[in-house]
Formats: structure tokens, C-alpha cells, sequence
């Protein structure tokens, strides 16, 4: 499974590159796998394979028409027209964490309750580089279930400074 979601990813990544649109294709997918991941019904749909492929591409290419490239709608269709609907978040994760690895980084997935401006986005990447020692890209996944504060994730590592999390550890100091 691992080396099919690997092979998958690389070759979504020498597609993205070759039509010279990486960057935007790989934040355009990252952000389709988190929705898709957050919603349990549009998951599922995806990933039946009973519903005929034509009708899950469609519902692939109405989510995204206008809002993605037409890149990132086809690679995204494809995945879910061939039955990987199930698979699309661990092979977009593995695409992210590819073409970070070409620009010598690693991915912080955070997670915020509200969207981080480019500055934001910025300096968070800075502070993480500095706490783990690597050169971080930011991704963020706004999550209202996170009331304040914010949650990142570097490969194993989590560093959690969300409201709810300071308020635990300090009802665990009293």
C-alpha cells in the first residue's frame, strides 16, 4: 500500500512540475485532501466504487472547477475516476511532503481556528525552524474546533499551543 501511495505521489509530483505549476497544484490539493478528510459523507462518495467513476469524477470537477487549476481538478479526478478516492489524502500527503523534500523542508501542518496572512504563515515557519532545527513550509488547516492558539505537526512531532491544551496543563499544575 505504501509504495503504491509513493508511486502515486511521485507521479503527481513530475506531473505538477512539468507543467509548471507545483507550487500552486501542491496547495490546491493539500487543501482539497483536508476537505475531503473533514467530511465523512463526501469521503465516502469518493471512494464508492459502486457509484460509476464518471460520477465521482464529476463530483470531483464540480467541487473544483473555478476555484483550482485545471491541473490540479484533472490529477485530483484522475485519483478518484481509477478508485484511489480512499487513498487521495495519503497521496497528496506524500506529494506534499515530496516537493518539500525537493526544496530541502519539511511540512508543518497547522492547524488554526482562523486563516494565518502570509506574514503569519512567515514567522511561524521561522519560529518551527528554529524549535526543531529544519527549514519548515507551513500549511495551514483552518479548524474551528481549535478555539484559539495553534497545533503543529512535523512529521512525528506535535507541538500543541492551543487555549484548550494550556488550560489542561494547567489544571493538571492545580
Amino acid at each position: 500500500m505504501t509504495d503504491r501511495v509513493d508511486t502515486y505521489a511521485q507521479s503527481l509530483l513530475a506531473i505538477a512540475r512539468s507543467e509548471g505549476h507545483l507550487d500552486e497544484v501542491e496547495d490546491e490539493l493539500f487543501r482539497f485532501a483536508r476537505i475531503v478528510e473533514g467530511n465523512d459523507e463526501l469521503r465516502m462518495a469518493l471512494a464508492d466504487r459502486t457509484l460509476p467513476a464518471e460520477r465521482r469524477m464529476a463530483i470531483v470537477e464540480e467541487l473544483l472547477s473555478g476555484r483550482a487549476l485545471p491541473t490540479t481538478a484533472a490529477i485530483a479526478s484522475f485519483l478518484v475516476g481509477i478508485g484511489r478516492g480512499h487513498d487521495l489524502p495519503a497521496i497528496v500527503q506524500r506529494f506534499v511532503e515530496l516537493a518539500a523534500a525537493q526544496r530541502e523542508h519539511e511540512v508543518a501542518e497547522v492547524r488554526s481556528a482562523v486563516p494565518l496572512d502570509e506574514g503569519q504563515q512567515r514567522r511561524l515557519a521561522e519560529a518551527l525552524g528554529r524549535a526543531t532545527g529544519k527549514r519548515i513550509e507551513v500549511k495551514v488547516v483552518v479548524d474551528p474546533a481549535v478555539l484559539g492558539g495553534l497545533v503543529a505537526r512535523i512529521g512525528d512531532t506535535v507541538i500543541d499551543g492551543t487555549v484548550r491544551h494550556r488550560l489542561e496543563q494547567l489544571k493538571e499544575r492545580i
